[in-house]
């Protein structure tokens, strides 16, 4: 899993935990059932079955691959609307072109986050550029879902592109994990990405049995995805692996325990030696969610009104020679 890597004894390192630090246990563990998004492209829905009550200020999460495709086979989706939100895109691997109504847009690569305001009202596409529909490859990355507090959600639409250079690389005490702070603070450590609801967004690569013991914001919840791998998650080292979201209870430390060794190698059940996982956390709007497909507001009156100000073109228009997916001929 490339995303960016690091050697972790030449990092700074996150400071071991106080004695008097509360670990959080899991309160549940789910997998994420597989389905199709887009025009084809392949996703595990990681927040499947689990109650916004436990997710806020996260709305939906999906990880998109990780597939090899083969030449001409690459999809990604047309051009479409949100209001309400912020989109992150994270590519761990692979490339994905970007444009919006409001003039961002880019080529995400490898270990990239593209993180898009919606707010009031956006149009935009996120496809494979046409280089790789032709050759084919590997893809895989993560789209994860931002709610906005009420009083945002009508904020003018804004683009960040943050290359894989800008993220904090830290290690942890023992350098066994690599952990990549995409946003928010960890240990007085801050990540690139400027975010209008607190939150704080983490990649770890956890190495066979080593521990990562991360400070947690105690006004956060906390949630725990697993990209690839398999090990233990909380105080209570509930096992976990590929495609399962743990949520945690209260606290103010995130435990994570890499796969088990057996004769220096790694025991995991689907050959992968490293634990790979999404850290999640953001302090709890406690507003009202109404959703509508690309659309999240407070109300079904203001979903009607996202409606019908995307029929009406108040979101803005596909500018002309827009990006567009591309097809092989033939």
């Amino acid at each position: 899993m490339p995303a960016v890597t690091a050697d972790t004894l030449t990092l700074p390192r996150l400071v071991a935990p106080l004695d008097v630090a509360r670990p959080r246990t899991v309160a549940s563990v789910t997998t994420a059932p597989a389905g199709f998004e887009g025009e084809g492209f392949p996703v595990r829905r990681a927040f499947a079955g689990v109650p916004h009550s436990v997710l806020d200020p996260f709305i939906h999460m999906d990880q998109m691959g990780e597939i090899h495709y083969q030449p001409g086979e690459p999809r990604g989706t047309s051009w479409h609307p949100h209001r309400g939100f912020e989109t992150v895109t994270y590519l761990l691997e692979g490339r994905f072109a970007h444009q919006d109504s409001h003039g961002g847009g880019g080529l995400i690569t490898d270990g990239a986050t593209q993180w898009m305001t919606a707010g009031s009202g956006i149009l935009h596409i996120e496809t494979p550029p046409k280089e790789l529909v032709i050759s084919g490859g590997t893809f895989h990355g993560v789209q994860l879902w931002v709610n906005l507090p009420s009083r945002d959600k009508m904020i003018a639409p804004a683009y960040q592109h943050l290359d894989g250079d800008l993220v904090t690389l830290l290690a942890s005490p023992d350098g066994g994990a690599l952990v990549r702070l995409i946003a928010g603070e960890l240990d007085r450590h801050r990540g690139p990405g400027s975010t209008h609801t607190p939150i704080t967004f983490v990649h770890a690569t956890v190495q066979p049995g080593a521990r990562l013991e991360l400070p947690w914001a105690a006004d956060h919840n906390a949630l725990v995805y697993v990209l690839s791998g398999s090990g233990s998650v909380g105080d209570d080292a509930a096992p976990v692996h590929t495609g399962q979201l743990a949520v945690l209870t209260d606290g103010d430390l995130v435990r994570v325990d890499g796969g088990d060794r057996i004769d220096g190698d790694a025991a995991v059940d689907d050959g992968s030696a490293t634990l790979d996982v999404l850290v999640l956390g953001g302090r709890p709007i406690g507003e009202p969610v109404a959703q509508h497909g690309p659309f999240v507001m407070n109300s079904r009156a203001e979903l009607v009104a996202a409606v019908e100000d995307f029929q009406t073109g108040r979101f803005g228009r596909v500018p002309p020679g827009a990006l567009q997916p591309y097809r092989v001929p033939g």
